[in-house]
């Protein structure tokens, strides 16, 4: 039964304010405590905020007010305590937070009465190794790329999966996607969109020196390991697009899926395949 939950949204959304005030009056009338993120609190003129990174670990629930990439960096904060989230679009439908502002008065009273759909996703976890030391480990939702700067150089990025060779792919960078960020950078650069319920990991090249250079989708327990040769130019780490980590020459980005998992609570209304064709306009003309 839900007892405790916890709000976040996008910074300086006008609408914010009465959304957050109908749902705080709804779950108090069930008794239910709320904890509102500290800078949330402090935009709609409240004094009782709570840390993000500290809300996960108080909660059963949490909603997100905004966008997709509001709910990405919440996704982050939840790590592997596997709270649920409701994913609330503060504009147009996202891929994420497919609940729309209309839905919200139903989707409270399905929550409150234990009556709603998980989708669970993966994530990934990802370590940077300098000279044999990890310098860097992060976990995301949807994606991490290796990407040069503006003006650098092609990358040498030699990849393997599961300790096999695969290719030395010689590119502007590299990305490593989850079935949830298929739909992201990965489409972008041309790769796949995967179904979310299909546990595999996507590698997919940005703009490879060799055309035949395709991406690639393999188990979701595979471990990629990515050593980089390049000079003296400019090349990143980005998790979800941002979290970022300066590269250097020698390094190795070794990615595999985490025992975290995004729980997103599902719109009543509509499933996946009309998501993708609301966001990606297909049949229109």
């Amino acid at each position: 039964m839900l007892k405790k939950i916890g709000i976040y949204a996008k910074k300086n959304h006008p609408d914010v304010e009465q959304i957050v005030s109908e749902i705080c009056e709804r779950f108090r009338r069930e008794n239910i405590e709320v904890f509102l993120e500290d800078t949330l609190a402090e935009q709609i003129g409240q004094v009782n905020g709570t840390s993000g990174e500290n809300i996960p670990a108080l909660v059963d629930m949490v909603i997100v007010l905004g966008g997709d990439g509001t709910l990405i960096s919440v996704a982050r904060q939840i790590g592997d305590r596997h709270v649920p989230i409701i994913g609330v679009n503060l504009g147009q439908l996202g891929f994420l937070t497919e609940i729309t502002r209309d839905e919200l008065p139903e989707m409270l009273e399905r929550i409150i009465a234990d009556d709603y759909k998980v989708s669970d996703r993966m994530m990934l976890d990802a370590a940077i190794r300098r000279n044999g030391k990890i310098v860097g480990k992060f976990t995301v939702l949807n994606d991490v790329v290796i990407n040069k700067g503006a003006l650098a150089r092609i990358i040498d990025m030699e990849t393997c999966v599961d300790g096999r060779h695969l290719t030395s792919y010689k590119a502007d960078g590299l990305i490593i996607s989850t079935p949830t960020g298929s739909t992201g950078y990965n489409l972008a650069a041309g790769g796949p969109i995967i179904y979310p319920d299909i546990n595999s990991l996507l590698i997919t090249p940005i703009c490879p020196h060799m055309l035949t250079n395709r991406p690639i989708m393999v188990w979701s327990r595979s471990v990629i390991e990515i050593k980089l040769k390049f000079e003296d130019d400019v090349v990143f780490f980005t998790g979800d697009g941002q979290v970022g980590y300066k590269l250097l020459p020698g390094d190795v980005v070794e990615v595999s899926r985490s025992e975290s998992r995004t729980r997103l609570v599902t719109s009543p209304s509509k499933d996946y395949f009309e998501i993708l064709r609301t966001k990606l306009s297909w049949g229109e003309r």
